[in-house]
């Protein structure tokens, strides 16, 4: 069995953040910040911690921010921070564009999660690859990725995050899967079905969620379906893709992350949750926000 190290990733990062406006006007939702860190940092830094080296974040024509977070610091704050005698503060942001090698395309092409990944499938080549959103993420341990590439590493395929979601809306907004387990937290996929819409109409109560390492079988697939699409089919969902894989005899595991809390800040009020949770878990303002909203709370 060849497994090539898995070296690169795609980020979906061109939706428009309607939940967010007016904020999002202006700013991308991926930069709303989790107390001094913008969401896209969390995901780029857990795919740099998993060996990611190079990175394409698939954007809009409003996200030109996202490129000048991840390029190195102007003069003029080098300057600043120097001057004031922020050092640690200089390296800690100066380290950013260090993090991985970062390539940008505009997003093009039919409405749907599979479109990025074709944006992007002349910078991946013949290579496993990981595509995830710019605005969820699994906080575990092992970190995400890391549990998917070693997955990947003792079965083969294409290994998929889920995370076990049984709420009414849950089956409305992601898809869930059904198969065989092979290992304690892993099954070999015999169906997706993309937002079945009721707990009685899904597989199984295990949600597949932003984080896929793909084979790069993966590739050809999607592009077929793409050559086919049309804007009567609807969107154009990676999730039709993985079927016909699965249908001709690929395997596509679902990794039930171990350890992990998954975070979703597509909406407001999980944003604000997720923000709250990061800010009183920090050693230096944790404890102090903690009594501030016992407080507020009375």
């Amino acid at each position: 069995m060849s497994n090539p190290k898995v070296t690169k990733a795609v980020i979906a990062a061109a939706g428009f953040g309607t939940r967010f406006l007016p904020q999002t006007k202006a700013m991308p939702k991926e930069m709303l910040p989790l107390a001094d860190k913008p969401i896209i940092q969390h995901i780029v830094e857990e795919l740099s911690q998993a060996g990611i080296t190079d990175i394409v974040i698939v954007t809009g024509y409003h996200k030109r921010t996202i490129e000048d977070h991840f390029d190195d610091i102007s003069a003029d704050l080098r300057d600043n921070l120097e001057q004031s005698g922020k050092i640690s503060l200089l390296k800690t942001t100066r380290g950013i564009s260090t993090l991985a090698n970062f390539a940008y395309i505009r997003q093009k092409g039919y409405y749907g999660n599979g479109t990025p990944i074709i944006n992007a499938a002349h910078l991946i080549g013949n290579e496993p690859f990981i595509y995830t959103f710019a605005d969820d993420f699994v906080q575990s341990s092992p970190i995400r990725f890391k549990q998917l590439i070693d997955a990947r590493a003792k079965h083969g395929g294409s290994v998929i995050t889920c995370v076990e979601r049984s709420g009414d809306d849950d089956y409305k907004r992601y898809a869930y899967v059904r198969g065989n387990k092979v290992d304690g937290n892993l099954v070999d996929i015999e169906q997706i079905i993309e937002k079945p819409g009721s707990r009685q109409k899904s597989p199984s109560n295990l949600a597949s969620v932003g984080g896929y390492l793909f084979d790069p079988a993966f590739l050809g697939y999607l592009q077929a379906q793409y050559d086919k699409h049309t804007e009567k089919d609807g969107e154009f969902l990676i999730q039709n893709a993985m079927q016909k894989m699965i249908n001709d005899g690929h395997h596509i595991y679902g990794c039930d992350i171990k350890n992990g809390t998954w975070y979703d800040t597509g909406n407001p009020l999980e944003y604000l949750k997720t923000v709250f949770h990061f800010a009183i878990n920090r050693d230096d303002i944790g404890d102090e926000l903690r009594e501030y909203l016992n407080r507020e709370l009375q």
